[in-house]
């Protein structure tokens, strides 16, 4: 008796023992395969940044002509790309009587394009805000011929089914200053270009995101008496919006500086606005 249990207790030490390490193989494994997914989670939300700014670029360049399309590749697999329609309202009004009272003369809508990742695979901070796009400013009007007509922000916030670190691009207002010569005198214009983004069909199968240039509307105003006027211009979400999934939704998502803006214009100078509209279509996997 004593012969075999001398016999069977190497043998259990080394089932122990091999155990043990077969537990340690594994639990290695796992930590190396997840850092493995927070790298390459990190990798890909990095390099939607680009796509997202790609993107913007894109907006731009069909929001202007009808019927031009622009198709933007991406890659995804821990994350995903969405659109949300009528997230944002601008509207365009003017006073002649130094903001006493104000017209309305255009109102428009847009979507937004999100880049979303769970939180769960790659975080970058819970209520983290970070702008990419224009990077120095939170004004949704930026003035001058290479002044973007979009915006590009990273932020992490919670939904309805979890927390998600998101890439938005959505448009802005974009204002250009000129001068003409006229047959007396020169005239002064000053022109609002603001892109609205709506949903169309997804027909393509692949990871893809389709602009179209849809429609072209414009609206101006004039005064031609000898006092500057004023073009005040307002940010909101509409009443009820809430994308899907959130469980709010507010002004402080898209953390503008101000939620209106305000320009003083010149006695005598014009006023145009023109709104692109630009179909979205997001290819299906």
């Amino acid at each position: 008796m004593r012969k075999n249990k001398r016999a069977v207790t190497p043998a259990i030490s080394t089932i122990i023992i091999t155990a043990a390490l077969v537990v340690l193989v594994l639990v290695t494994v796992s930590f190396a395969d997840n850092e493995l997914t927070i790298q390459m989670a990190q990798g890909e939300f990095s390099s939607s940044k680009n796509f997202m700014q790609s993107t913007g670029t894109q907006i731009d360049n069909v929001a202007w002509t009808i019927g031009r399309t622009e198709a933007v590749d991406y890659i995804a697999k821990y994350g995903d790309v969405s659109f949300t329609p009528g997230v944002l309202n601008y509207t365009f009004e003017v006073s002649y009587n130094d903001g006493a009272s104000w017209q309305l003369i255009y109102n428009c809508t847009t979507g937004m394009i999100m880049y979303n990742m769970p939180a769960s695979v790659y975080s970058i901070g819970n209520d983290c805000f970070s702008r990419i796009v224009p990077a120095s400013s939170g004004s949704f009007l930026q003035q001058g011929v290479s002044a973007p007509v979009y915006q590009v922000f990273e932020v992490e916030n919670a939904v309805a089914y979890g927390a998600y670190a998101r890439i938005v691009t959505v448009p802005t207002v974009r204002v250009i200053n000129s001068t003409l010569p006229g047959e007396s005198s020169s005239e002064s214009y000053y022109e609002f270009y603001v892109p609205s983004l709506v949903t169309a069909s997804s027909p393509y199968l692949s990871q893809s995101l389709s602009l179209t240039g849809a429609g072209l509307n414009m609206a101006a105003a004039s005064n031609s008496a000898q006092s500057s006027y004023q073009v005040r211009i307002t940010a909101t979400i509409p009443m009820g919006v809430i994308p899907s999934g959130f469980k709010s939704f507010s002004n402080s998502f898209f953390n503008f500086d101000h939620t209106t803006e305000t320009l003083s214009v010149p006695a005598g100078s014009f006023v145009e606005i023109y709104n692109g509209n630009v179909r979205v279509s997001i290819g299906l996997t």
